[in-house]
């Protein structure tokens, strides 16, 4: 791991019970480390983690990084106060979105690993940038591997007990469903917003479609997420 000291953080005021996972969207890495340590730009997160596994530390963790925004999960606002952000290096949707390789999600397996153990971070805490922001963003986006994270303890994914469901479901309930895991969705099932949050959700738990549109399959992996905790 390579010190990279970042200005940009503040105190955090409360402990740390979330991981928020992002990807850079800028060309390359230079740019995308020279931004998250611009004290001009306002942003940073705790961790950048390269193509080829190399890990930066740019703010220490029991500081608030400057990475989530305007966010909201489980009712809360300052995402930021209570979350570790880790940045991977990754162009992003604007500057043509590719894969994440082998080297830079082994090091992030164990990087996350370590975070959330080390803060008791429940799985289910373990979220996107879109997931806290469904409005304004789509990273880490719909190929990162979110299944495989889950595999090596970190986060969760759900598993169907058969084929998927076809079919319509009912907009309204999913809204409040979404709501109980933790995505801030409106009341109403319908509109551009219930349809970004509804995307978010496909990007992390249906990513090889994403429509916006609420479906059986989607029921499905929502029952299947909330039945632990039930």
């Amino acid at each position: 791991m390579i010190d990279r000291p970042s200005p940009n953080h503040d105190a955090r005021g409360r402990a740390v019970d979330m991981l928020v996972l992002h990807y850079t969207g800028m060309p390359d890495a230079a740019s995308a480390l020279a931004r998250l340590r611009d004290p001009e730009s306002r942003v940073s997160a705790h961790y950048l983690v390269g193509e080829d596994g190399a890990v930066s530390r740019l703010v220490p963790e029991e500081r608030r990084a400057w990475h989530a925004g305007v966010a909201e999960w489980a009712g809360e606002s300052d995402v930021n106060a209570r979350s570790i952000g880790i940045e991977l290096v990754n162009p992003g949707h604007e500057h043509g979105y590719r894969p994440f390789p082998e080297a830079q999600m082994a090091a992030l397996e164990r990087l996350a690993g370590a975070v959330v153990r080390r803060h008791r971070i429940p799985p289910r805490r373990v979220v996107g940038h879109s997931d806290v922001a469904p409005a304004r963003k789509r990273d880490p986006g719909e190929l990162f591997d979110w299944a495989r994270l889950a595999r090596a303890g970190v986060g969760l994914w759900p598993e169907l007990p058969g084929p998927p469901p076809a079919g319509p479901a009912p907009a309204a309930e999913a809204c409040e469903r979404l709501r109980a895991w933790g995505y801030a969705a409106p009341r109403a099932g319908a509109g551009d917003a219930a349809a970004a949050v509804v995307a978010a959700f496909q990007r992390h738990f249906r990513p090889r479609r994403v429509d916006g549109a609420w479906d059986a399959e989607c029921d499905a992996l929502i029952r299947a997420l909330l039945r632990p905790a039930a």
